[in-house]
């Protein structure tokens, strides 16, 4: 019974933690010899495949900008290319 009654305390102090850090849990799937690996390794998992995540997530949304304002960004191009820039008869260096 005490041992029932520490793991929960332990799961409970676990969850007020992730609130309090802004973060959620997450079921994944992953390969398992990467994983046994990871632990091994004694690696955070978790740490590890938020920042990952973080960082692809990023370089998604550059990359999905991009692909939205190509279009926009061709004919600024093109009109600086032909036109100058915008002040440039200003520029003093």
């Amino acid at each position: 019974m005490r041992i029932k009654t520490m793991h929960h305390q332990s799961k409970s102090n676990t969850l007020q933690a992730l609130k309090s850090s802004n973060k959620r849990a997450a079921n994944l799937t992953l390969s398992a010899d990467v994983l046994d690996a990871a632990k091994q390794l004694n690696l955070n998992i978790s740490k590890l495949c938020d920042a990952y995540l973080q960082t692809y997530v990023k370089e998604e949304q550059a990359r999905r900008w991009r692909e939205e304002h190509a279009a926009f960004v061709a004919v600024y191009n093109d009109t600086v290319a032909a036109e100058g820039l915008p002040l440039d008869e200003w520029k003093t260096f």
